[in-house]
């Protein structure tokens, strides 16, 4: 119908998702048989909806996201064989063997209903467990195999203005599973929060709709502060630009030498 691709003016809709990876330390034996012996984590990097199935063993993913996104493509380092990698269904997710973290290109296409382009975001793999302060530190492989795997994981909302009549059918045809209110598991750590260290060990964090509020807070508190970093540059632009219009004006008073 010719309606489904009008856009419906005033309207927001919003999906939560989360982008991240939890990485767990080989064993002796698993390093051996690998083709690459000096890979010392197997690690996960996924896109997936905000809340966990009950009893999951995994961060996220109670939703299958597949019904608006397409396609998530996964940047690695140039090292990988088949750095790019496009999955076109979900679980919308990686897993490969490493020694080292770098940072991942997440791209994420929606399906042709939605019409909007699509989106780009970062995330640093994390294979060693989280300080306090967020400096790299290393523990012996024995060590940080008796921790238990690492979780590093952000919550983000994806926001749809304005979508497309048939887009918003879509999206409203499939609810989206709510956080808990309280916290039930481990909560995930972020460097924001410094003292959330100790609330993340014990087992899978699971995002609850108090971090969803307190990451919105965040995010309020950063667009405030670039809103008052632009008003400032923009005063200070208009201070510029009445000081050039004076000393051009004082330039054209200034009598001209004679040739």
């Amino acid at each position: 119908m010719a309606t489904d691709r009008v856009r419906v003016r005033g309207v927001s809709i919003f999906r939560p998702i989360i982008y991240g990876n939890t990485a767990t330390v080989l064993t002796q034996k698993e390093r051996e048989s690998l083709p690459s012996p000096d890979h010392t984590h197997r690690w996960t990097v996924a896109v997936r909806s905000a809340a966990s199935a009950e009893d999951s063993d995994q961060v996220g993913g109670s939703d299958d996201l597949s019904y608006f996104i397409k396609r998530v493509t996964f940047k690695l380092h140039d090292t990988y064989t088949n750095p790019s990698r496009n999955v076109d269904k979900a679980p919308f997710e990686v897993s490969e063997t490493g020694w080292g973290e770098f940072d991942i290109q997440i791209r994420i296409t929606f399906i042709q209903e939605c019409g909007e382009k699509v989106i780009v975001v970062y995330h640093h793999l994390k294979l060693h467990p989280w300080t306090a302060n967020g400096e790299p530190e290393i523990p012996p492989l024995e060590v940080a195999m008796k921790a238990g795997p690492v979780h590093s994981w952000q919550y983000d909302e994806i926001v749809f203005h304005d979508p497309y009549q048939n887009f918003l059918n879509i999206l409203t045809s499939h609810p989206v599973t709510h956080l808990p209110k309280s916290k039930r598991k481990p909560v995930p750590f972020h460097l924001a929060h410094p003292a959330s260290l100790e609330a993340s060990k014990g087992g899978v964090p699971e995002f609850t709709s108090q971090m969803e509020k307190e990451e919105a807070e965040r995010l309020e508190a950063a667009r405030q502060a670039i809103i008052a970093e632009q008003e400032k540059w923009r005063g200070m632009l208009i201070e510029k630009e009445k000081e050039l219009e004076k000393l051009q004006k004082q330039l054209a008073a200034t009598p001209q030498p004679s040739q």
